[in-house]
């Protein structure tokens, strides 16, 4: 037991590799445009709105993203109220990262590492760090099936059966979300290890989605960590980004069993179920918000005068 307990972290060590190898892969390709596109925001809104989403869908981390604009808020380069956008496109930006890990791609993990190392020994800027990018890849997919195994293992011991049938309650999920997404620093990591979960039966839909819903609770801390030292505005960013998602988290605890329901009619596979649900939840709670960002970030200032 205590082996598969120890491997099991040593399987989240893996995937939070594989994040950094692909932010790293796909930095390399495109940084320099992301940080322009993301300079040359106006102040409507929408505008902040899409291009969230598209960098966060590029480099694949909500976190990064957002430790991104806090430190152009700290330069000056973004004002508070053109970071609203930006925080909400970041939600939808990372389920493009949780769709991509519900695929049935896992035999792929041998030919994309393969391919990786030959990538590498080009001396080829762009082709090398396209290697590092598939690279990160193939350590996600290992990560994703260890996850799942290391899942059926850990159910056959009495200690860890009850710890998971204790997160078919709601609240406990949820909590076990914010806590190790708080520990881990990244939400799509605790989400891939709730996939993992879900694909061995360890846990529930309803249980993956209060995960999912603690997730993006708990990678709140990074983006309050980067504003640390910053000025007034850096820290309203980061309370933005907070509020959003633990009012957000909040509202949706009353509507996961219909929106388990729901997903369960999209697909048939446990693991794009809860990927959907983290698609629809944040698409649904971001476009409320959107047309009133103005009013969100008055609400924000005058909380944290």
């Amino acid at each position: 037991m205590v082996i598969t307990v120890l491997l099991f972290f040593l399987f989240i060590g893996c995937f939070l590799l594989g994040m950094m190898w692909v932010r790293q892969g796909l930095a390399a390709l495109s940084e320099q445009k992301m940080k322009r596109w993301m300079e040359n925001i106006t102040n409507r809104p929408v505008n902040g709105f899409m291009i969230g989403t598209l960098v966060t869908a590029v480099l694949q981390s909500s976190s990064a993203v957002m430790v991104m604009t806090i430190g152009m808020v700290s330069a000056g380069i973004l004002s508070f109220s053109q970071t609203i956008g930006i925080i909400l496109g970041t939600n939808i930006g990372t389920t493009v990262t949780l769709e991509l890990l519900a695929l049935p791609i896992t035999n792929l993990t041998y030919v994309l590492v393969g391919g990786s190392i030959v990538l590498k020994m080009s001396r080829r800027t762009w082709v090398s760090s396209l290697g590092t990018l598939l690279f990160g890849l193939g350590m996600i997919f290992a990560a994703m099936t260890g996850f799942e195994w290391t899942a059926s293992l850990l159910f056959q011991q009495p200690f860890f059966s009850g710890l998971f049938e204790q997160m078919d309650h709601i609240s406990i999920a949820f909590l076990v979300g914010i806590v190790f997404t708080s520990l881990i620093q990244s939400s799509t990591a605790m989400t891939g290890i709730a996939i993992g979960f879900l694909n061995a039966e360890a846990i529930t839909l309803e249980a993956g989605i209060s995960i999912m819903l603690g997730a993006n609770i708990g990678t709140c801390v990074t983006a309050w960590l980067a504003s640390i030292g910053g000025g007034r505005e850096a820290k309203l960013t980061a309370y933005a980004h907070i509020w959003l998602n633990v009012i957000g988290g909040m509202a949706a605890i009353p509507f996961i069993e219909p929106l388990s329901v729901l997903c369960q009619i999209l697909s048939d596979t446990s693991g794009t179920q809860l990927a959907h649900a983290s698609v629809l939840y944040n698409l649904i709670s971001s476009l409320i918000v959107l047309p009133f960002s103005i009013q969100f970030g008055q609400f924000i200032e005058r909380i944290h005068k």
